[in-house]
């Protein structure tokens, strides 16, 4: 499966999700430890926005999601996944070389880092807001696929990723990759 189509399935399932997160919820811990509800949107729209541009060949320059305390940004959260993925169907933007944490990598490789960024981080938000949150078993097989090549040891530093846990034995797909991330079902 294409990043494209990944994206295509998991953006729009986060940005559900977030429409769905009520205003008391914003500093509920979540299963990615360095983030409360609110930090994770605004960590989730300033790298939508700044991967946006880079995907389109342009510089990126800091957006204006100025977090307001008490209030949800499902609407402003909604646009920027929006953005990103089509930025990431623009032309050219798969064979684009895009800076990124993890260094210089052609756009269909961070398309992929994407893909499992934000569909972790997508769990994250559902678990923390007591939602549910599927997607197609193909998506996550994708997704999983790719994770298990390309996460390193190295970065499982305790910071960008904790070291894989042990899922029980009945665990679904998605709580395989929400194991082997780092995160504890």
């Amino acid at each position: 499966m294409e990043p494209i189509d990944q994206l295509s399935y998991i953006l729009p399932t986060v940005s559900m999700t977030v429409g769905h997160i009520v205003p008391s919820q914003l500093t509920a811990a979540t299963p990615c430890s360095e983030f409360r509800v609110q930090d994770l949107l605004d960590h989730l729209m300033v790298g939508g926005d700044m991967f946006a541009a880079r995907f389109r060949g342009e510089e990126a320059t800091p957006n204006g999601h100025d977090p307001v305390d008490g209030v949800v940004p499902a609407a402003a959260f909604r646009t920027t996944m929006e953005g990103l993925l089509a930025s990431v169907k623009s032309p050219g933007a798969m064979e684009r070389t895009i800076s990124a944490p993890i260094g210089e990598v052609p756009g269909s490789v961070m398309a992929r880092f994407a893909a499992f960024d934000v569909l972790m981080h997508g769990w994250d938000l559902a678990q923390a807001t007591d939602q549910p949150y599927e997607l197609p078993p193909v998506v996550v097989a994708a997704v999983d696929e790719f994770a298990r090549t390309a996460l390193t040891p190295e970065m499982r530093d305790g910071d960008t990723f904790k070291d894989e846990t042990t899922p029980p034995d009945d665990a679904s797909q998605l709580e395989r990759l929400v194991a082997f991330s780092g995160r504890s079902l």
